[in-house]
């Protein structure tokens, strides 16, 4: 069995991807999408860019090659090369061949099979932070390179975008990472493969992503229930409760008082799965009797109240910002003015066409809203009214100016994952738009692959780049007045005031 640190980092993430990685079926992976292909692209800016001036060498060998590039690495240490870039090591260990390919070798003093010097591992990082799986993969570069050249280095780093070298440490990653290593090795050598769970964090960028929701969709599994987390989903597994007809009929205490869930969080998945089963929009545990709202000790049951009160007004907002996080730029405010005395909606376009445009669309957006100083804005998500926070302290927008204007946003998402439970996957934005009917024009549209085509309009000066972001940002803020305009009708029907 041969062994990557690229494979033992998908395992990390998931340790069924690293299976099919292994033994899947390859014609079942997805075709990249676009983010996936600006992620590579941007990573070998990166790389590009950090290496600019320095003095390096690279093994030379034909790609999936491993034996002729540890070959031609081997060769480089031995002539005591300062650094080299992208170096293949290789070593083996019971019958496994580990293969490491830290992007960077730099030689140091010291004592190794090479002679006087040792060699210490570098790997260069998009993101900003040393997150833990990094720092493994760091460590198993380390566990590797000392086979090569007999020695232990007593450093290793990671060369984070924006920040510089992060030193890992070594006396803490190297353990943790040889029982990662051998679970993985376990896992690898299985013949039966993990079981599928949906999280889409984590599975959004898979190429199994496809393959792996269509069993989860067949077998209607839980991982596709809001709440559901792993460590959730083995406490239910552990009561025999792995259908949704089974959580749809359990008391929320048996729950409760199990690690991780807890009253609240108990009662929401309870009501979750009722709302699945069942198809149908429930109204939240605020209003609604649940089982655990039964006398106890002779006391009546507990009815919570929460405000429902959505502001319906003559004329209103509809907001939504596209962001682009690795330049730290808004590059779009998409603001849908609704005029019901008019009976009009007029969809606004703030965009930067260039990064340094974006203290102007600022400016427009600012203006564009005094313009109608009554109307509710009305958004999805924190992020927007975060977002102009930010905006208003980075170009000293006065107080008098922000203060009132944040008063008047009304966050959609907080108003529905408080007040109602849908029968949906995810209480994004998405999910529970195209539950109640509305779809966008380009239905493969989201935030990645806005971010991608504006960095392709920057690349291209194609405005037919523009041209989508634009119509994607009007349709999620269409998007959000329809799940407004349902969400007034359906308090409306529950005679909740």
């Amino acid at each position: 069995m041969l062994l990557t640190a690229d494979l033992l980092l998908n395992y990390q993430r998931c340790s069924r991807r690293a299976f099919l990685d292994r033994h899947g079926d390859l014609t079942q992976r997805d075709a990249p999408n676009d983010y996936l292909l600006k992620l590579i692209q941007d990573s070998i800016a990166n790389h590009r860019e950090i290496l600019t001036g320095e003095t390096y060498q690279k093994p030379s060998y034909r790609s999936g090659d491993w034996a002729a590039g540890a070959d031609a690495t081997l060769e480089l240490m031995r002539q005591g090369v300062d650094q080299i870039y992208q170096p293949v090591l290789r070593s083996e260990q019971a019958g496994v061949t580990l293969i490491s390919v830290p992007d960077l070798l730099t030689k140091q003093p010291g004592e190794s099979v090479f002679g006087d010097w040792i060699y210490v591992p570098t790997e260069i990082k998009l993101s900003k932070r040393p997150k833990q799986e990094y720092q493994i993969i760091v460590a198993y570069h380390v566990k590797v390179l000392a086979a090569v050249q007999e020695a232990w280095c007593e450093s290793a780093w990671l060369l984070l975008r924006g920040k510089g070298f992060y030193e890992v440490d070594l006396w803490e990653a190297i353990p943790r990472m040889e029982m990662i290593l051998d679970e993985c090795l376990a896992t690898l050598k299985a013949d039966q493969e993990p079981e599928v769970f949906i999280s889409r964090s984590r599975c959004s960028l898979c190429h199994w992503y496809g393959h792996c929701y269509a069993i989860a969709k067949a077998d209607q599994h839980l991982s596709l229930l809001p709440g559901v987390t792993p460590s959730r989903y083995l406490q239910l597994q552990a009561l025999n409760l792995t259908t949704l007809e089974s959580l749809a009929d359990l008391h929320p205490n048996k729950l409760e008082l199990l690690p991780g869930f807890g009253g609240e969080a108990a009662r929401k998945l309870v009501r979750q799965a009722q709302s699945t089963v069942q198809n149908r929009a429930l109204l939240g545990e605020s209003y609604a009797a649940l089982p655990d709202t039964e006398p106890q000790n002779g006391h009546k049951p507990i009815h919570r109240s929460y405000d429902s009160s959505i502001p319906t007004a003559p004329i209103e907002l509809y907001f939504d910002i596209e962001a682009e996080p690795s330049l730290n730029l808004i590059y779009l405010h998409g603001v849908l003015v609704v005029d019901r005395q008019k009976q009009t909606e007029v969809f606004h376009s703030l965009l930067a066409e260039k990064p340094e445009d974006e203290s102007k669309i600022w400016q427009e957006f600012l203006d564009l809203v005094w313009a109608y100083p009554d109307a509710p804005i009305f958004h999805f998500c924190l992020f927007e009214v975060q977002t102009v926070g930010q905006l208003a302290e980075l170009y000293g927008t006065p107080r008098e100016q922000i203060t009132p204007l944040l008063a008047r946003f009304v966050d959609l998402h907080e108003r529905v994952t408080k007040s109602v439970t849908l029968p949906v996957e995810s209480y994004a934005l998405k999910h529970i738009a195209r539950w109640l009917g509305f779809d966008w024009r380009d239905s493969s549209a989201n935030g990645a692959q806005s971010i991608y085509w504006y960095a392709q309009w920057l690349a291209t000066g194609d405005r037919a780049f523009l041209d989508s972001i634009v119509i994607y940002n009007e349709d999620d803020c269409r998007a959000t007045y329809h799940i407004k305009e349902w969400l007034t009708g359906f308090f409306e029907s529950q005679d909740i005031h």
